[in-house]
């Protein structure tokens, strides 16, 4: 059973929006379907999925991608862009119009509650990013899924556990108790 009801909108603030429209099992395992939008700039910083292929097809305007190392590349309308699992990327709305995409992201594992919780943070902060307790919290817990490969290495393996000690001692995650276990 899952957590929430479709279609799942969630908007961090700072122009991207993200529709996750339903889960559809099939003979090669569960994915979720979804609908980005995202505004002129704006896009996710270079992360990871460790366990999940991630999948876009351009509906309407111009997507920027890249991977480390690589030169950035552009697509428009009709053209897809797929990242396999374990795939560093970053993406981002290269055009002056909004970025329409639909894809999918499989298997789903723990994607939709952790983007949740930090476009949630990020809206909560107010500066464009999640509250460094929310991301301690989050990139700890699901480390096995997800990665943020711009993030310094000492700053997940030193400042996140120092955050996590505080984190609890202040009750700054009670609202992470119903979190799902990591998958992986």
């Amino acid at each position: 059973m899952t957590r929430y009801s479709y279609p799942h909108t969630i908007d961090n603030g700072s122009g991207e929006r993200l529709i996750f429209l339903r889960r559809v099992s099939s003979a090669h395992g569960e994915r979720l379907e979804v609908e980005n939008v995202v505004q002129p700039g704006a896009g996710p910083p270079m992360h990871v999925h460790h366990l999940q292929e991630e999948a876009l097809t351009v509906q309407q305007g111009r997507i920027g991608y890249q991977r480390p190392g690589q030169p950035a590349q552009y697509g428009g309308p009709g053209d897809t862009v797929a990242f396999a699992a374990g795939d560093a990327h970053r993406f981002w709305n290269a055009g002056d119009d909004e970025l329409r995409c639909t894809g999918h992201i499989a298997p789903p594992g723990n994607v939709e509650y952790l983007l949740t919780e930090l476009y949630a943070s990020v809206r909560r902060t107010g500066k464009g990013r999640p509250d460094p307790f929310d991301i301690a919290f989050l990139m700890s817990r699901y480390r096995s899924e997800f990665g943020m490969t711009e993030m310094p290495a000492a700053v997940q393996s030193i400042l996140f556990p120092v955050l996590l000690t505080i984190g609890r001692l202040m009750g700054r995650y009670r609202r992470y108790a119903d979190a799902p276990e990591a998958v992986g």
